[in-house]
């Protein structure tokens, strides 16, 4: 029996203006969103050194956290959701 995937998890979904700066034009699955912002952090090397759950937002990603210099990983999903229709 095959594996039931989540289906709202993988809907593309419109990105915003801001996210786009980062993961590129959508629509994509949240999933998708995620693991593309997970690449722009660490090839921009913005993810804290001493607690890597912390990520340190350029200007760019502050437009996408809402001004924060400073968010945790189980924060930043939260905030990148509202950059997500």
């Amino acid at each position: 029996m095959p594996a039931k995937t989540n289906s709202a998890f993988m809907k593309p979904m419109n990105v915003s203006s801001e996210l786009s700066a980062v993961v590129g034009k959508g629509p994509m699955p949240r999933s998708e969103v995620v693991k593309k912002l997970w690449v722009y952090i660490k090839s921009h090397n913005l993810q804290d050194p001493t607690n890597k759950r912390n990520i340190n937002a350029d200007e760019t990603l502050k437009k996408v956290f809402g001004g924060k210099g400073v968010v945790n990983m189980f924060e930043m999903t939260k905030l990148v959701s509202k950059h997500l229709s």
